[in-house]
This record gives structure tokens, sequence and C-alpha cells, in this order.
């Protein structure tokens, strides 16, 4: 498989196979090259690990694929998890967008604009 086989649609076989994965997102964002891709995994086979065994578990089953790209990003949830974020994010469940964690109304408190 050369990296111009690796596709958005490619990763997220991969993954719901390889992980379980209950439900995956998968961006290409390198503009169609298939060079650089951010995830959001939902798997039940992280529950119990830390952020740091989850994203060795995404590294060792995808290991041929993100050798074969430039830049990889991943957020990996449990089920659990994720569900929680999705109620805290309203009804639309958008979790999409930076972590807004430590701004106020997504301005970062005390800096002048």
């Amino acid at each position: 498989m050369e990296s111009t086989d690796i596709t958005e649609a490619s990763i997220k076989a991969a993954i719901e196979e390889r992980l379980k994965a209950v439900h995956v997102e998968v961006t290409d964002m390198s503009g169609g090259c298939g060079q650089s891709f951010t995830t959001l995994i939902v798997s039940p086979e992280f529950a119990g690990k830390n952020s740091l065994r989850r994203h060795r578990l995404v590294n060792a089953a995808l290991k041929d694929e993100i050798a074969r790209i430039h830049a990889w990003s991943a957020k990996c949830q449990t089920p659990d998890e994720w569900q929680r974020d999705k109620a805290a994010a309203g009804a639309g469940g958008s979790t999409e967008g930076p972590p807004m964690d430590g701004t106020v109304d997504g301005k970062v408190d005390g800096v002048k604009q």
C-alpha cells in the first residue's frame, strides 16, 4: 500500500476492525494528498487506560498506515466519555474544534485582544 492509497475511508475501516471502535471520525487535513489525518476514535478497548496507553494502542494497531503518512493525531475516548462530551456540547452533539479549557467565551482570560 502506497501513501496515496491511504484515505479517510481506509483508515476508518482499519480503526473499526483493529480497535473494535464504535465511532470513528477521520479528517484528511492535507487537502486530499493523504499525508495528514486527525481522528476521533471511540472504543471500549480504551477503558481503564490512560491517554498514553490509548495512543500506544492506536499507534500499534495502525503502525503500517502511520509510517506512510506525514502527520497523525488521534483523540481517543471510551463510549462513556464520548457520550458525556456529546451531552455537554448540547443537542447538536458536536465536539469539534479546539478545546476551550482556560478560556472565557473562547478568549484567553487576561489577554488583551
